[in-house]
């Protein structure tokens, strides 16, 4: 709880992924990737609860494990690859309010974003209420910009996505990427339109090393990398 606010952790975890098979209980120093996101959220301070909705066993079993909350499975039909992962959270969402709890704040944490650290998450639960923002979502600094460094075929030509005659990369707008790490909304506000964007949208900036969202063998391998270097096994 914040401020009088009663906050939902909601992690979503398919069992279905395709870019990287089981990618959720793969282990990383002797640990699934979804015991990380689970242990993070349960460390908040200001999570009350923490559910995991997934429609796969073994991925219910070691979310218990873990301390994950796993009180339904998820139906097939919000299990696709074309679900929309908000979808997800209000099912989560109704499956409580139907037993008279109820929540102000809704985290999203994605298992495939393994590095971010407890107090990324508690930032930016703050900076949702102390902005008075619709929502707050994490990114880091983008590896390419569109204004300098990034092309696009068009009717067979190769252009700049972003035009802009700026002479060096620092000197282009700043853009941003999505890291997928940290989703937070009001629970009025996803309810009402469920999103990412809206007109009071706010940013977290994480850095690029705890920014990696695991999407193939070569995500996996760095953050494997990483992880060992910081626990100081290589």
């Amino acid at each position: 709880m914040y401020k009088e606010h009663k906050i939902i952790c909601i992690i979503p975890a398919r069992g279905g992924s395709k870019g990287l098979p089981r990618k959720n209980v793969l282990k990383i120093c002797g640990k699934s990737l979804i015991a990380y996101t689970i242990e993070q959220a349960l460390a908040s301070k200001y999570i009350d609860t923490v559910l995991v909705s997934t429609e796969d066993e073994e991925i219910a079993k070691i979310a218990k494990s873990c301390g994950g909350e796993v009180p339904f499975m998820r139906p097939m039909e919000l299990a696709q690859d074309d679900t929309p992962v908000t979808d997800a959270l209000l099912h989560g969402l109704k499956w409580f309010e139907d037993k008279g709890q109820n929540f102000d704040i809704v985290v999203m944490l994605h298992t495939t974003s393994p590095l971010r650290a407890v107090e990324d998450i508690d930032s930016c639960i703050v900076k949702l209420v102390e902005e008075k923002a619709d929502n707050v979502f994490s990114v880091t600094d983008s590896y390419r910009n569109p204004y300098f460094n990034m092309v696009e075929i068009v009717d067979g030509k190769v252009v700049q996505v972003k035009t802009g005659n700026y002479p060096s990369r620092q000197s282009a707008p700043p853009v941003y990427d999505l890291n997928a790490s940290v989703y937070v909304w009001w629970k009025d506000v996803l309810k009402k339109k469920p999103g990412v964007y809206y007109e009071n949208s706010k940013v977290y900036l994480m850095p690029r090393e705890r920014s990696v969202d695991i999407d193939d063998e070569i995500d996996f391998e760095l953050v494997k990398l990483l992880m060992e270097k910081k626990l100081g096994l290589k």
